[in-house]
């Protein structure tokens, strides 16, 4: 794990939580868990596989990735793990 500091933590943190949250709420709603964005932090609470999908979500979009492809992506990864439940 890599420690931003500066104009990096803050557009990490502004890509995690979007334009009004609407990011935050989407990967949330999606994978079925809770985000918490504090300080430099970013607390995922959940069951353990949705977990690592908002986990892998959130890396991809700090790292860069466009938010669509993402989300995409993210979907179908939840939809996946809903069929198996």
């Amino acid at each position: 794990v890599k420690m931003l500091k500066g104009d990096h933590l803050s557009r990490a943190i502004g890509r995690i939580a979007g334009q009004g949250g609407k990011t935050k709420h989407a990967i949330e709603n999606a994978t079925r868990t809770r985000i918490v964005v504090a300080d430099s932090k970013v607390h995922i609470l959940g069951a353990f596989a949705n977990i690592k999908v908002a986990k892998d979500t959130i890396c991809s979009l700090i790292l860069g990735a466009p938010p669509g492809k993402v989300y995409n992506q993210m979907r179908h990864v939840a939809n996946r793990l809903q069929q198996r439940m």
